[in-house]
């Protein structure tokens, strides 16, 4: 008779494009949501969480920065709602929240949501499938005030989370304008190429201005020596694109926001969609000079082009300038961590109707290793106070204790493992980062003391101290067993 051959073990590891968060990477990301969330509500936002599921229909054919509908999603049929996705983001949830309860809610409707979206793309470094967003909008009003607070808040919150005034910009530009520049080298609303050449456009930051001028013109070979060919525009229309994208003001002495609006009107020429957009931008720089938001913390800036397919006027870009090493050494600036703007034909897709929106959203995972780079987080968290166990019999005795000291607001457990050997329980504190552990054995329990054993020190002494160091500043006290807690709470507060 045949064996039955046995199942292969399952593998354990983790999808590709998706990974596993610990300790301190989960509790650094939960702090810096709830100081985000702070800036937000202070602002008068409300918090909204919404499905993480949406249908695929509602989801739609506007996932910023990606060519082909619908593409980029993880999707599967239901049997009930047809076929459904993880969502890609949280604007689309929201348009359609908006649209299906806007009776009940307030406009304008101003929102703020947190949490993990899903993109079903090629994974990469530091690109993953599954990662966290932190965004909020405004939906209900065209007012370039909604804009303008939206910049005014990101810089805030930038400032709020650890990145301090000098190593960000945020970065505001308008969709509109660009139509103009387009329209003034004369590539009008219906001409079959603008959409080509809004989609090399959006290719700035990843060319750059050689790499474009070769793509609306003649074409160019990129890395991997394939050639893409060009848009075909003449040269000179091409070098008036770029010159706009690239426009730096170098007037010493005068608003450098005021400089570049100035040279935008001259870019746009004629064009009435153009003038209304630069017209937007004064507005803009206007209301955030009258709260005290110059242009070193947000500027005008030609050569932000985020989706241009998705938004329909202002869009924003939180940039940090500071340098860091890459891979190979080299410095570089560590670049965008935040982006949006306004999208007002979202709602529309549901309602019939034209609903102005506006909106950001903070990349959470690049803000952290922002902050990491910067030194603001990052290291061994603290664990918690061990209490160790000498006799399993009076385990009664150690929850007791740790009971003490979480009613003090001290983090604190019981050791639950095998107890017959002490050193594995201290070798137990040691891998939890425990700043404390706490011994009672038969002779203390009898005599009505602990020792407290501060391990901080204790590793301290140990890697640094000589012996009479060593034996002038003992790393464990013993103190009557009344005496705990605030015994604890000197040596924790010694290391805060």
């Amino acid at each position: 008779m045949a064996k039955v051959k046995k199942a292969p073990r399952p593998k354990a590891q983790t999808p590709k494009g998706f990974r596993d968060y610990f300790g301190s990477e989960v509790s650094e990301r939960a702090e810096m949501l709830r100081a985000i969330a702070g800036v937000y509500h202070r602002y008068g936002f409300e918090a909204l969480e919404s499905s993480a599921v949406e249908t695929v229909e509602a989801l739609g054919k506007f996932l910023p920065d990606v060519d082909r509908p619908n593409e980029g999603v993880f999707a599967w049929q239901d049997e009930d709602e047809g076929w459904v996705a993880l969502r890609y983001d949280l604007t689309a949830p929201l348009a359609r929240v908006y649209a299906q309860h806007r009776n009940d809610l307030p406009t304008p409707y101003r929102r703020y949501a947190m949490g993990p979206v899903w993109r079903n793309e090629k994974p990469g470094p530091g690109r993953f499938r599954q990662f966290y967003q932190c965004d909020a909008d405004t939906v209900g009003t065209g007012s370039a005030a909604a804009d303008a607070e939206i910049c005014a808040m990101l810089s805030d919150t930038l400032e709020v989370v650890g990145i301090p005034r000098g190593d960000y910009l945020v970065r505001v530009n308008n969709r509109k304008v660009l139509d103009g520049v387009l329209d003034f080298v004369g590539i009008g609303s219906d001409d079959p190429i603008r959409a080509d050449v809004m989609r090399t456009i959006d290719k700035f930051d990843k060319v750059g201005e050689e790499g474009v001028l070769e793509l609306l013109t003649t074409g160019r070979r990129d890395a991997s020596g394939a050639f893409i060919d060009g848009v075909g525009l003449h040269i000179q229309s091409a070098q008036q694109i770029v010159q706009y994208l690239t426009q730096k003001s170098v007037l010493y002495g005068e608003d450098v926001n005021q400089a570049r609006l100035a040279s935008m009107r001259q870019a746009v020429g004629n064009s009435q969609i153009g003038l209304e957009g630069v017209s937007e931008l004064e507005e803009i720089a206007s209301l955030l000079a009258a709260q005290g938001y110059g242009s070193d913390r947000i500027v005008v800036d030609s050569s932000v082009v985020r989706g241009l397919g998705y938004y329909t006027g202002p869009v924003f870009e939180a940039e940090l300038t500071f340098e860091i090493l890459d891979e190979k050494g080299r410095k570089r600036q560590f670049g965008s961590v935040a982006g949006g703007g306004r999208y007002d034909d979202l709602v529309k897709r549901f309602t019939g109707q034209a609903v102005p929106a506006t909106g950001v959203s903070i990349g959470v995972d690049r803000l952290l290793a922002a902050l990491r780079e910067k030194g603001r987080i990052g290291g061994s968290v603290q664990g918690p106070v061990v209490v160790t166990v000498m006799d399993r019999d009076r385990m009664a005795d150690y929850q007791t204790m740790v009971a003490e000291l979480r009613n003090a607001g001290i983090r604190a457990e019981v050791y639950l493992g095998n107890p017959k050997n002490f050193g594995n329980q201290l070798k137990y504190a040691d891998k939890r980062n425990s700043p404390v552990a706490v011994i009672e054995g038969g002779d203390e329990k009898a005599n009505g003391v602990v020792q407290i054993k501060d391990l901080i020190l204790g590793a301290k002494l140990a890697q640094e101290a000589t012996l009479e160091e060593w034996k002038e500043r003992p790393s464990q006290y013993e103190v009557p067993r009344g005496e705990l807690v605030a015994k604890v709470k000197e040596i924790l507060t010694q290391w805060a």
